[in-house]
């Protein structure tokens, strides 16, 4: 007997990492991939089932989720909350089963797995179910920690390791490789010190897993990776908005006179960028598109802009600059592309006392996989921090005056100086100095995209702040 496919649609529609919700949609299949080795006598057994969602709604299409679970002959009320189901299992008879994630016990087997792989050659590729983990030479994990689920999460789970590692799984599965592994992989055999190092990853592989040389000539579908926990790091954001604060808090200084002045952090943040983008064009190809090509992602944002328009009015006033904007992006007739971060903003990086860590390279999540492989322009990525620069203070500015309502105008002013003093450090230490006239047209055809998106997810989302990026489509407008 196999679980009723309505436990994992329950199960799914209660997590935070199931990008459906909201969609009608039903369980087409559920296949079990693998199963971990076994830790130390007590462990459950645990086992990775790939769900394969199908919507039935208009846009339809499927998806398919990575949920591994940890299967208890007896109920374990500790895991209440993890609980997925029960049933009659064909390999391990009845059986209680729970997000293994958020069972330490379970997650004990990880760690096993993955210090096996690293005394085999290649890692431990010869598993006949196809389960493949990879280790990186250079650290030996601490087998007896425990695990700590972190929460909050949007679209994949992590797990830290005590204080020696942090495990992030895949929730959402996609044959091929992920680009936060790939990505990962190089900068950690480079030795870059602006990233947390990766010490490996968990493949499955669908069809042949196995070969007489360890390697498996199916399709190949990245389930985890393991890295450097940096655990004492602190969060971009979080440091820019105490940044902030400190300024509203003390009155009438200009943003250079505040106790809390971030410029300098945003130097060293441009800079650890920018050395970030020449490690990867010396490792992955950089390309030079053509007239064709140029024109092909101009084209794409204008119509993003038309589709933004529909939903945000306010965006016609300004919508004859930001297709100019756009224009002069054709006009450049080719421009360099190459591996970049794809969805970066201060909330996808960490200060430590050794400086800055750009983390979670694995792209938009709301793309395709193949969409988030392809190269792209470096100023892609400098647009989304300059735009994440912006939101900081007028993010504090909002917060602020709903319990101080006066002094409104005084603090529009200091966040409009924040923004501006912090995007021009970032940017000046970003480019080594001033911007040629391409990169200039280059940074601001993806500012104004990323600010027309930025409208239309306020809009939707959070109404009240959708004048953050109209204001910034209003500079493109004035420049």
């Amino acid at each position: 007997m196999t679980p009723d496919p309505d436990v994992f649609l329950r199960y799914l529609e209660r997590t935070r990492w199931f990008g459906g919700k909201g969609r009608p949609f039903e369980i087409a299949s559920a296949r079990r991939v693998g199963e971990l080795p076994t830790a130390r006598e007590g462990n459950p057994v645990v086992v990775i089932e790939l769900v394969e969602v199908a919507y039935g709604d208009e846009v339809g299409g499927t998806e398919v989720y990575q949920v591994p679970m940890a299967l208890y002959t007896d109920a374990e009320t500790r895991l209440d909350h993890a609980f997925i189901g029960w049933w009659e299992d064909p390999d391990h008879g009845w059986v209680h089963a729970y997000d293994a994630l958020h069972d330490r016990e379970a997650m004990a087997c990880w760690l096993v797995a993955f210090d096996k792989a690293a005394r085999e050659p290649g890692g431990n590729l010869n598993d006949p179910s196809g389960l493949r983990f990879h280790r990186l030479p250079g650290h030996d994990l601490d087998l007896d920690t425990h695990s700590t689920l972190f929460s909050g999460e949007q679209s994949n789970s992590s797990v830290a390791f005590g204080d020696d590692s942090l495990m992030k799984v895949f929730r959402k599965i996609t044959p091929g490789v992920n680009p936060d592994i790939r990505v990962h992989e190089v900068l950690t055999r480079c030795q870059n010190e602006h990233v947390a190092s990766l010490y490996g990853w968990l493949d499955w592989v669908d069809g042949d897993p196995t070969s007489d040389t360890g390697e498996g000539t199916g399709t190949t579908m990245q389930l985890a990776m393991l890295q450097q926990f940096l655990r004492t790091a602190s969060d971009g954001w979080d440091l820019a908005l105490a940044s902030a604060r400190n300024l509203f808090a003390e009155g009438d200084l200009h943003a250079y006179e505040a106790g809390g002045d971030f410029a300098s952090e945003s130097e060293r943040l441009g800079v650890a960028l920018r050395e970030v983008h020449d490690v990867l064009a010396e490792h992955f190809p950089v390309e030079r598109l053509d007239a064709a090509a140029v024109t092909e992602l101009a084209d794409a944002m204008d119509a993003r802009l038309d589709a933004a328009l529909a939903v945000v009015p306010e965006l016609a006033d300004h919508a004859d600059a930001l297709r100019e904007a756009y224009a002069r992006m054709r006009d450049l007739g080719g421009i360099e592309v190459q591996q970049i971060h794809g969805d970066l903003h201060l909330g996808q990086t960490l200060r430590t006392s050794l400086g800055w860590k750009i983390v979670d390279f694995e792209g938009e999540p709301a793309k395709p996989l193949a969409e988030r492989l392809r190269p792209d322009s470096r100023w892609r990525d400098v647009a989304g921090m300059l735009r994440s620069f912006d939101y900081v203070p007028h993010v504090v500015e909002r917060q602020v005056a709903e319990d101080h309502p006066e002094g409104v105008e005084q603090r529009a002013y200091r966040a409009g100086e924040w923004a501006h003093r912090n995007r021009n450090h970032f940017l000046t230490a970003y480019a080594g100095g001033e911007l040629t006239e391409e990169q200039r047209t280059l940074l601001d055809a993806y500012v104004a995209d990323k600010a027309v998106y930025e409208t239309v997810y306020e809009t939707r989302n959070r109404p009240t702040w959708v004048a953050i990026p109209l204001e910034a489509v209003a500079r493109i407008g004035a420049a």
